[in-house]
């Protein structure tokens, strides 16, 4: 588990609520219910306007991965892969059908069984690219509404205060009450602001990167199930796929390459 999202988010609402003390201000008179409802239920409703019934499911069920952001190291998927080529090598790669059973990444498991069914190599390829790719498109959608939410929260929260003021206009004749009305109206833009750049926005670019560093995972594990089908040697295999993957990963791949023995069973993949 990554707690980048969780750390973050804590630390910005820590901040937050750490300068409404330091002002002299209080909780509550941020937390008014019918801007906070305007805010957060409009911008939602227009997000789900925008696009489609599944492009919302998509994103609810995307929250928690935001916040787990649970991906395969690298080093552990590049001595999976050498594990099996080893095996390919030794066994021939009838043997890998076997290996698939013990293999729980769909997309590894399926092209690990595509290989043993005899798929040549150029329709493999065509076909685990389009399983990278509709794999993107579906994890960039979530992505992209949340993204969507951060676009819309701001100027929603104007028109909470246009609301607002609107009401505050018309109660002149009550000099007493034009402070805390006028403070009042100002919440839905604070919030349209806050919501915007410290919820929506965030989980936008956290699911972004998720989404990166999985298509990087799956393009390591095309690369290296297309070299165990060519029969490339386990070592040539391992350096392969280390030229992918970035400098900071490079060091942890290389202490545990070569170290796959025959027979052990694979780990999940993601």
């Amino acid at each position: 588990m990554d707690p980048a999202t969780i750390i973050g988010l804590i630390v910005a609402f820590g901040s937050i609520v750490s300068m409404i003390f330091m002002e002299g201000s209080s909780l509550s008179s941020l937390l008014l219910p019918a801007p906070m409802i305007l805010v957060f239920g409009a911008t939602i409703a227009v997000g789900i306007a925008s696009g489609t019934i599944s492009d919302m499911m998509r994103a609810a069920k995307a929250i928690p991965i935001a916040f787990r952001g649970k991906l395969a190291q690298p080093a552990g998927l590049i001595d999976e892969v050498v594990a099996i080529a080893d095996k390919a090598r030794k066994d021939g790669l009838l043997a890998l059908e076997a290996e698939a059973q013990n293999v729980k990444d769909p997309f590894l498991k399926s092209a690990l069984q595509n290989i043993a069914d005899g798929m040549d190599a150029e329709e493999l390829r065509g076909l685990l690219e389009e399983q990278v790719a509709t794999t993107e498109r579906e994890q960039r959608a979530a992505a992209k509404f949340f993204n969507g939410l951060g676009g819309y929260a701001p100027t929603i929260g104007i028109i909470g205060t246009v609301i607002s003021l609107t009401h505050v206009l018309e109660h002149l004749s009550n000099p007493a009450t034009l402070g805390p009305s006028i403070a009042g109206a100002f919440v839905a833009t604070l919030w349209g602001v806050l919501s915007a750049n410290i919820i929506w926005l965030p989980l936008g670019a956290r699911l972004t990167r998720l989404t990166d560093l999985n298509i990087e995972r799956m393009h390591v594990l095309l690369e290296g199930v297309l070299a165990v089908q060519e029969g490339s040697q386990p070592r040539v295999v391992g350096e392969r796929l280390r030229a992918m993957i970035n400098v900071a990963d490079k060091g942890k791949a290389a202490k545990g390459s070569g170290e796959a023995t025959k027979g052990k069973p694979l780990k999940e993949a993601a």
